[in-house]
């Protein structure tokens, strides 16, 4: 029997090696670091603007320590973040706290639904902060892993970071009214956030309408902003593993990172493997993430749902997979999200062709706080249309219900007719997917009991 109080050897140094063996822990390693790596590179593009307001004119952005948010939907020709929604008004925080902890104003949203979610490097959510945790109007500390100071009075509640590297993403339902979009101006103004050295328990406004446009990153070829290029991955992941500490039981996995980065240090044919293991990761692993049928576990009738979003622990596959597909999930008590590529059929989803989502009378996604349908083109954004409509659901009051009380929400390139047209989704000539939000679900959302409909093909 092994004597139990005897260290356990950790990786030799000075071993000549080869270098398949360190593409092989490359591997490894690039699929672990995608989603950290990719948060980091957000952190320092959406941080860079000189002051809060909208980066390229259309999404949030603020410098460290304060937040940039928009007053109205986002708008469909962004490029920056995959899987938006026209259902709330969003905010972005880049934080860095271990630098300076952070106030954040929670102000009295009435009976509308609203979430801070509030993530670590891991793109894990470590603050419960929103209606459905009771959350109250005040003033709020977010702090990192090793900060020491005092808690000033005033501060309703204090949240502490496992990694000074983090973000928060407001959101704040919206209904699709001209009367909804005055009504929230009011209470959006009132959310703001900023370095605890100017705390002075006055609430700060911002009327975000008069934000400034600010110069930022732009994509070429339609698909998402490139946050993880494989080619520099390795230059950046010292840096990940001196900031973001490991998980219980990760220790193993950052020695044997950190030995492949030592022998790249110091040959440079180990750091060619390691770049090539990085190239052909990103091209045979992380692209397949994409497709809705690689990311979290079956919902019945074609449809996926997630699985441990910003709860991924050790989920590498899902952790990455929602990184590529679908960055900053919200928990799964706070959103659930089914998504499908393809018909009941199994056929791909097809601008061409014409689509029926039909929930029975009283079945609709049960939630206590919204629900929606969104169209996506193939890169997983919006489709430009003339109707401006990229989601249907509860924030639409004009929906035509059939006559035994179900709804039915088209999809397709061509209109399903005038007389069903305000519950049409229209679809690019292509590839197009289909993604349900459940906000706030009830129980039959959480436990799998509640199944999306399926995607029926017409003719």
């Amino acid at each position: 029997m092994a004597d139990a109080a005897k260290p356990i050897a950790q990786p030799a140094t000075g071993v000549v090696m080869f270098p398949e063996y360190a593409k092989a822990i490359a591997t490894l390693a690039f699929i672990w670091g995608w989603p950290i790596v990719n948060q980091y590179n957000r952190r320092v593009a959406m941080s860079r603007v000189p002051e809060p307001g909208r980066l390229n004119g259309i999404l949030p952005a603020a410098p460290r320590s304060r937040v940039g948010m928009l007053y109205d939907y986002v708008e469909p020709n962004q490029n920056i973040i995959t899987c938006p929604n026209q259902d709330v008004v969003y905010g972005f925080a880049p934080l860095a706290l271990d630098e300076e902890p952070v106030v954040i104003q929670v102000p009295d949203f009435g009976d509308r639904f609203w979430v801070y979610a509030i993530y670590d490097a891991r793109t894990d959510q470590f603050a419960d902060v929103g209606k459905q945790y009771g959350t109250k109007p005040g003033f709020y500390l977010l702090v990192g892993p090793n900060w020491k100071g005092e808690v000033p009075a005033g501060i309703a509640g204090v949240f502490r970071s496992p990694t000074e590297l983090a973000n928060m993403i407001p959101r704040v339902f919206l209904d699709d009214t001209d009367e909804d979009r005055e009504a929230i101006q009011l209470v959006i103004n009132q959310i703001n956030a900023y370095p605890l050295a100017e705390y002075d328990g006055t609430v700060k406004q911002t009327d975000w309408r008069n934000a400034p446009a600010l110069a930022g990153p732009q994509s070429d070829g339609g698909g998402e902003t490139q946050w993880v290029p494989p080619e520099t991955f390795f230059d950046q992941l010292p840096a990940i593993l001196d900031v973001v500490d490991p998980l219980p039981g990760e220790e193993a996995l950052y020695a044997q990172f950190r030995l492949i980065l030592d022998a790249a240090a110091k040959h440079p044919e180990i750091k060619a493997a390691m770049v090539e293991a990085a190239q052909e990761a990103e091209q045979q692993i992380i692209k397949k993430f994409f497709e809705w049928r690689h990311n979290g576990r079956p919902a019945g009738n074609g449809w996926n749902r997630s699985t441990n979003n910003a709860r991924w622990g050790i989920d590498y596959f899902n952790r990455t997979a929602g990184a590529k597909s679908n960055m900053f999930d919200n928990k799964p008590e706070e959103t659930q999200y089914f998504y499908t590529d393809e018909d009941a059929d199994g056929a791909p989803l097809d601008g061409s062709g014409s689509y029926e989502v039909t929930f029975p009378a009283g079945q609709e996604p049960p939630v206590d706080g919204f629900w929606s349908l969104t169209l996506y083109n193939q890169h997983h954004f919006f489709h430009p249309n003339p109707l401006g409509r990229y989601s249907l659901g509860t924030k639409n009051k004009a929906l035509q219900r059939n006559a035994d009380g179900s709804l039915t929400l088209h999809a397709g390139a061509k209109s399903p007719g005038a007389d069903k047209e305000s519950n049409w989704l229209p679809a690019p000539d292509g590839h197009f997917s289909l993604y349900i939000r459940a906000y706030w679900g009830k129980q039959a959302i959480l436990d799998g009991s509640w199944q999306p409909p399926k995607v029926a093909r017409k003719g």
